[in-house]
């Protein structure tokens, strides 16, 4: 069974999927921020929040580039407005350790990783971006806890690649599809390539889903995905780059109670339930006679049918095996037949 170990928790095939509230830089540098969105994730019922570990000179030179069209501030003084300390990183996971709910963080240096490491988080959860960055993989996959890799913005061959480099050290893993697009329209979700990666990969295999509301990542599950990552804030009225396409508590809690639901509900063949057979007594219909007949006269269509409840000895589906055949007994109308008034049953 495809299932990998994040903290205390079970992912994978045979296991509802893993809601993960993420915060990444929503924040915005505000710690009380922070501590709002980690009690509005419990409040919903989301098991895991996600942050972004930024330390801006160790990711990136200082750079004018803009982030697409995602922002007209530059990439830089986005990232550093939004860091945190060390400090007020170990702060959230002790208050998210005291709420119940799990702490993970996206690291996006080797100094970050270092950080992470050291806070003992459970797993590391690698952004689209750091995807084909084999120098950081190999760095973090020495240190031999769980991996979870965003493949945004990479095929399949990419993928191989960095695959092969973290099963190099033999730490536990797992894919998360996405499409780097803010937002992702639903036609660019491609939910197609959850089972893609899985048959590839044999890795358990989640969605990290940018694209508006909880449409896709519902139906991600019913494909199989077993982690959903949503964007998350409080209010869409709070500043942040990535606000404008991130789901509010309500609809958290929705994507928390419907991926349980829709996972519930897979599976399973094409048989009849004995918990159907209530409905079956009164839903299906039983061979009956529509006029009264007398004893030696043959059932035809005019004096025989089928009609509501389904709890005749005789159904339905076996009008035909009556038809043609003699009554042994004079019969009222609207009588349910039985094999015992009919003539070489």
């Amino acid at each position: 069974m495809n299932e990998i170990m994040i903290g205390k928790r079970k992912v994978g095939d045979g296991h509802a999927p893993l809601v993960v509230a993420e915060v990444g830089i929503n924040h915005e540098g505000s710690v009380d921020k922070a501590l709002k969105m980690i009690d509005a994730a419990v409040d919903a019922k989301a098991e895991c929040i996600k942050f972004q570990c930024h330390i801006t000179d160790k990711e990136m030179i200082p750079t004018d580039m803009k982030p697409g069209d995602i922002s007209d501030e530059s990439l830089w003084d986005i990232i550093k407005r939004c860091e945190l300390t060390a400090g007020e990183e170990r702060s959230l996971q002790s208050y998210c350790k005291g709420r119940g709910i799990m702490y993970l963080s996206t690291p996006f240096s080797r100094e970050a990783a270092d950080r992470l490491n050291s806070m003992g988080v459970p797993a590391f959860k690698i952004g689209s971006g750091e995807c084909n960055n084999i120098p950081l993989l190999e760095h973090i996959a020495k240190m031999g806890k769980p991996i979870i890799l965003s493949t945004g913005m990479n095929d399949l061959d990419s993928v191989r690649r960095s695959v092969a480099a973290i099963r190099e050290f033999g730490c536990p893993m797992m894919l998360m599809h996405c499409t780097s697009m803010y937002p992702t329209p639903y036609d660019k979700v491609r939910l197609g390539a959850i089972q893609e990666l899985k048959e590839e990969f044999n890795l358990p295999v989640g969605l990290s889903d940018h694209s508006l509301g909880i449409y896709t990542a519902l139906g991600a599950v019913a494909l199989g995905a077993c982690m959903l990552e949503k964007h998350f804030t409080v209010s869409r009225d709070w500043s942040g780059p990535d606000v404008p396409l991130s789901i509010e508590p309500d609809e958290l809690a929705q994507l928390v109670a419907g991926a349980s639901a829709v996972y519930s509900a897979i599976g399973g063949h094409k048989t009849i339930l004995p918990e159907e057979k209530p409905v079956i007594d009164f839903a299906y219909a039983s061979v009956v006679t529509v006029s009264p007949i007398k004893a030696g006269e043959v059932f035809s269509v005019d004096n025989t049918w089928v009609k509501r409840p389904g709890n005749g000895e005789i159904q339905a589906d076996e009008l035909n095996k009556v038809l043609g055949k003699r009554a042994l007994l004079d019969l009222e109308a609207d009588s349910q037949v039985s094999p015992e008034v009919i003539e070489n049953w």
